[in-house]
């Protein structure tokens, strides 16, 4: 069995909106016509969150669109999916997202060989001066990669 990993797509607002503390992946379960819609890149993870249920991880709001040559009995987009963790993980987890301030996000979804893993990440949100900042490391990390191409292209 292969292992390979093969990326469906990461939510990039995420890594915007939020400092991520920790990272933990995760099974999903998921319908046949859910995963061929994966196959094809179909899901938008923009405001999806993850939450807490009765002891169980339960990812809400993430939209998966239908595949087009499903049978009549097609999934909703946006059903609440259970998330596969062990009991140990499920328990840290937990604790972390009771803490004040904290809320666990979808980071990524990928193929693991063949079964889908989405990557949930611990996050604070940020205040608009932290991304701002965090635009201004990333433009003068740009220019610098700029002039130093243009110093070694002589």
């Amino acid at each position: 069995m292969s292992d390979a990993i093969k990326n469906i797509t990461r939510n990039r607002k995420a890594y915007h909106d939020y400092f991520v503390d920790d990272e933990l992946e995760a099974g999903m379960v998921l319908l046949g016509s859910e995963v061929k819609s994966l196959r094809q890149g179909k899901v938008n993870l923009t405001d999806a969150y993850a939450r807490f249920d009765n002891g169980e991880l339960y990812l809400v709001n993430a939209h998966i669109s239908p595949y087009e040559n499903a049978t009549h009995t097609n999934h909703e987009p946006e059903r609440v999916r259970k998330l596969l963790l062990h009991k140990r993980e499920l328990r840290k987890l937990s604790n972390k997202a009771n803490i004040a301030g904290f809320t666990l996000i979808p980071l990524a979804l990928y193929f693991k060989g063949s079964t889908v893993k989405c990557k949930i990440g611990v996050c604070r949100g940020k205040k608009l001066f932290d991304k701002r900042e965090d635009l201004r490391k990333r433009d003068a990390a740009r220019e610098i990669a700029r002039s130093h191409a243009r110093n070694y292209r002589r």
